[in-house]
């Protein structure tokens, strides 16, 4: 069968439920994820893909967790999620209290799926290893063979481009440029860093889509068009609007980088300048 292109908006570390991304965003808790899911239905997305971290802990609010479902029930494409190690898969994670009653275009991998989703209207199949403690794993571990048009990988975790998981103090959750090459997908969607960047992985496209209130954007990415995929997936970034301070947004990055720091693994940390210090 042959598949037009797909479209997808990657996103990741929203953090819903963190004091300072809700008073960054005018007291609004789940205006990041509003305007995510706004984003997807601009560019007419096929899906949304969120790469971890979407809540700040699992301790947050059910009346929270509910207002969240509801906004994924509405988005009006498949969702596919990606537990990361702010909200893993433990016993009284929030992600299993959606799933509950998960509403029929949300997909949470280790949940919903065991590890992967296959949309057949898109050709697509969408595979991770989702965070099932907050101890050390490996995001990328047994890439799974490639049965559909596209494929494309979650994964929440730090990037370098040749891990030494030797060392003792070190970043945790290490990602491998080898290990992105070995997934042969067409497109992996990385989550826990604040910044929006592109990393190595051979002939595979990688890229981070950064804190949407930090970064100010998603990733939108095409795969395919023409009657096939193309060689690399093809990944821009779509500007977010905030209705929120400018200037008090400014002072939330600037204080996101001056105190982030190396932590010893595990549990984990990650590199200055890249993500969040806030291990409770």
């Amino acid at each position: 069968m042959t598949f037009n292109g797909v479209t997808l908006v990657h996103s990741s570390d929203l953090h819903i439920g963190d004091e300072e991304t809700t008073r960054a965003c005018g007291g609004d808790e789940t205006l990041v994820l509003a305007r995510v899911l706004d984003a997807a239905r601009t560019v007419r997305a096929d899906a949304v893909l969120l790469a971890g971290d979407v809540f700040e802990n699992n301790r947050v609010p059910r009346t929270l967790a509910d207002r969240v479902a509801g906004l994924l029930a509405g988005a009006g494409r498949p969702v596919v999620v990606l537990p990361g190690n702010h909200d893993p898969l433990v016993a009284d994670a929030v992600w299993r209290y959606i799933a509950r009653a998960a509403p029929d275009n949300l997909f949470v991998l280790g949940v919903t799926r065991p590890r992967a989703v296959v949309l057949p209207r898109l050709g697509l199949e969408v595979w991770g290893n989702p965070h099932r403690s907050y101890d050390d794993m490996a995001p990328l571990r047994a890439p799974r063979r490639r049965h559909t048009a596209f494929q494309v990988v979650l994964a929440h975790g730090h990037y370098e481009p040749v891990p030494d998981r030797r060392r003792r103090l070190r970043p945790a959750w290490l990602i491998g440029a080898a290990e992105i090459a070995a997934t042969g997908a067409d497109y992996v969607a990385l989550g826990h860093w604040n910044r929006a960047t592109a990393v190595a992985g051979g002939a595979v496209s990688a890229h981070y889509s950064g804190s949407p209130e930090l970064s100010r954007s998603v990733n939108v990415v095409t795969l395919g068009g023409g009657g096939g995929p193309p060689a690399r997936a093809r990944v821009t970034r779509r500007a977010l609007a905030f209705l929120i301070d400018g200037s008090l947004l400014d002072r939330r990055v600037a204080a996101v980088l001056a105190r982030a720091v190396l932590t010893p693994s595990p549990p984990g940390g990650t590199i200055a300048g890249q993500k969040r210090k806030r291990f409770r």
